[in-house]
């Protein structure tokens, strides 16, 4: 069904009861001529790609909308959200990603880096924490998977949650981590945080930008070390792009049960490849990244997004082929 023209709301019109807020109870106005989708508690994503249009997706797809946008206000719409998000942008450094208010992620790309104009894309968050039951109601699970699932939680296994983007990984990993037991510690490292957990000891370190003098980055490799001097019960990496992964796979393998990380794969059969191209990056061989995988990882739950709605698609475990190197076992 396609979706209904955007309808600029009147000054002073209060937003709806269900909407994401701004920061003052209103609707987000930082965002401006986007506000109202912004505050539209169906919208995941918001795409701005330059002037010339503007997409949403109400979790069914991308759908154009019709809001009256030129280039220039879509530059000093990313450079006013960017500083909001504590972060800088301009032709120096005209890719950035910032996180605002409760999870609300933007990622900006300026010219001539994208040649037709400025680029926006806007993750947003649900704005009620979702748990495993939620999932199930929503038909993400198999019937029989979803018990499992569950004990896996409970005996504290060490999980990788892969998938295409926006295929919900994040989602499913934050409601495994709000099952674990409330005495547990938790401690997420993220580049932006988007994890939203309901649980009452869940802490989030977020990674760092260098400034424009080129001082005060803080990555997500140091943020895996930092971690493990604040004791926790479970140590998460909110996703492995990288060579965090080095410090993440030696630190599961040193007693860290009930860990997590996401993986972007478009298949569980290509996870072994990526975890191989991450490891290259940390100065891993294949057979060292198979070996410390195969000791750190108990299961692999692999997401898709399949027409409307989101799946838990497959699970598996990893292990060694006869050459050494990492293979998947569903």
């Amino acid at each position: 069904m396609p979706a209904e023209p955007f309808v600029a709301r009147r000054p002073g019109a209060p937003p709806p009861p269900d909407a994401r807020l701004g920061a003052d109870g209103g609707f987000p106005e930082e965002f401006g001529p986007l506000a109202p989708f912004i505050a539209d508690a169906s919208v995941t994503d918001v795409f701005v790609n330059g002037g010339a249009s503007v997409f949403v997706d109400r979790g069914a797809g991308a759908v154009r909308e019709a809001v009256d946008l030129d280039d220039g206000a879509v530059r000093e719409l990313a450079v006013r959200l960017m500083a909001l998000g504590g972060r800088h942008i301009d032709e120096t450094t005209p890719c950035v990603d910032a996180r605002l208010h409760d999870g609300i992620r933007v990622h900006a790309v300026l010219p001539p880096v994208s040649p037709r104009g400025t680029l926006l894309s806007i993750r947003l968050p649900r704005i009620r924490r979702i748990s495993i039951d939620d999932l199930e109601a929503q038909g993400f699970f198999a019937v029989d998977d979803v018990e499992s699932v569950r004990a896996l939680v409970v005996r504290r296994e060490n999980l990788l949650v892969t998938g295409a983007g926006g295929s919900g990984k994040t989602t499913l990993l934050s409601a495994l981590l709000s099952a674990a037991p409330p005495a547990e510690r938790i401690v997420a490292i993220e580049d932006v945080a988007e994890l939203r957990v309901d649980h009452p000891h869940f802490v989030s370190l977020e990674a760092r930008q260098a400034n424009l003098e080129g001082a005060g980055e803080i990555s997500l490799e140091r943020l895996v070390r930092e971690a493990l001097r604040m004791r926790p019960d479970r140590l998460v990496l909110g996703e492995c792009r990288g060579a965090e992964v080095r410090e993440l796979l030696a630190a599961l393998n040193t007693g860290h049960d009930g860990g997590a990380g996401t993986l972007h794969a478009n298949s569980i059969a290509d996870v072994p490849a990526r975890l191989e191209a991450l490891g290259a990056l940390a100065g891993l061989s294949a057979t060292a990244i198979a070996r410390q995988t195969v000791s750190a990882i108990g299961t692999v739950l692999h997401v898709e997004r399949r027409g409307e709605g989101r799946v838990l698609a497959q699970t598996g475990g990893f292990a060694l082929d006869k050459r050494g190197r990492l293979t998947v076992t569903a």
